[in-house]
């Protein structure tokens, strides 16, 4: 069965709040439980507690901005919190702030509601928190989940629509919401055959599924995954944390970098000229089901709705961007400022303003 057709499967039963559709048959399912026990016992996972990155980035604005500081939430698990580093100005929020603070020039508002270890089942819980009655909503939110619910075997069709029902919460609240879909477990360095193919294969219908939710919620997505596979499998020492599970600094980086595009344009910060699909580049509009297939293969491409183009005999239609990011050297480059940044903002400056 296609990706596309498993993912408008998974998607169609969690708009009709069904939980049963497994992406594994019984024996698989067995055989993947018996791996992951010996993953387990390889990665061992991190106990740390991520570093707190909350607070205001890109004070160097402040006095020439006349616009109020932006918001930017992140909600999910521990990718979205900044598990795997120590400092604040590594973790993808911080780096994020800092960048839509550059774009944007003015001030971000950094909140972090992602919880580490966290499953899509937490999201009800973390829109909570960001949409407080006494609290504005944010302008723009960041979510990352996935992984958890495919470790733990959530069923994928309860995963999307917990991920769909938080999206058109937030949407409904006039806050925009950038998704970066579940990343490719089978990246997981310690992490052998069989499971490596069935972790990828997971992850990869998961995040094809999650797209779907996501663009008919209101929303876009940034697939991660095979992004992060290929630089991850090629580069695994430095690109992976301590606990060789969660990404080093450089891994984030990475990760922010194909993030921030989108973040942009979800704001309107992105120039229009680069709003128009580019042939080239392998952009244009397919069906969503199709659009979700080929970004969950295809690391760093953004989907979203495309408003102008009616539904269809195979539903919706979807853009399909490539945007053009930082490649990693220069990401490299960037972090030691967005750093020093974030750590005058999220440590020794950010204590008062981590309140609001």
């Amino acid at each position: 069965m296609s990706r596309a057709r498993v993912a408008r499967r998974i998607a169609a039963a969690a708009a009709v709040g069904g939980g049963g559709i497994s992406l594994l048959g019984g024996a698989a399912v067995g055989l993947v439980l018996a791996e992951v026990r010996l993953a387990r016992r390889v990665v061992g996972g991190s106990g740390d507690v991520p570093p707190r990155a909350d607070g205001r980035y890109g004070s160097a604005f402040a006095h020439a901005a006349a616009e109020p500081p932006l918001r930017l939430v992140f909600l999910g698990d521990s990718t979205a919190a900044g598990q795997g580093v120590h400092r604040a100005g590594q973790t993808p929020g911080a780096l994020l702030a800092s960048g839509l603070a550059a774009v944007a020039e003015r001030p971000v508002r950094l909140v972090t509601v992602a919880q580490p270890g966290a499953q899509s089942d937490d999201l009800p819980r973390q829109v909570e928190l960001v949409l407080a009655p006494d609290a504005s909503p944010p302008d723009v939110a960041v979510i990352m989940i996935g992984a958890n619910d495919v470790t733990h075997r959530m069923p994928p069709a309860t995963s999307v629509r917990l991920l769909g029902d938080a999206v058109r919460r937030l949407r409904a609240a006039g806050v925009e919401v950038v998704v970066g879909t579940c990343p490719d477990l089978g990246s997981v360095e310690p992490v052998y055959q069989p499971l490596r193919w069935l972790a990828r294969r997971m992850s990869r219908q998961l995040a094809a599924a999650q797209t779907i939710a996501v663009v008919e919620a209101g929303g876009r997505t940034v697939s991660l995954g095979d992004l992060l596979g290929p630089e991850f499998a090629a580069r695994p020492r430095e690109l992976f944390g301590p606990d060789n599970y969660h990404p080093s600094a450089e891994g984030y980086a990475t990760a922010a970098m194909a993030v921030l595009p989108t973040l942009c344009a979800a704001l309107g910060l992105w120039p229009q000229a680069d709003e128009r699909p580019d042939a080239r580049r392998g952009e244009g509009f397919l069906p969503v089901a199709q659009a979700a297939a080929e970004a969950a293969g295809t690391g760093g491409t953004e989907v979203t709705a495309a408003h102008d183009a009616p539904a269809g005999p195979r539903g919706r239609w979807a853009l399909v961007k490539r945007r053009r990011r930082h490649p990693l050297e220069q990401a490299r480059e960037d972090v030691p400022a967005a750093g020093a940044r974030s750590g005058d903002a999220g440590e020794a400056g950010g204590a008062a303003d981590r309140s609001a």
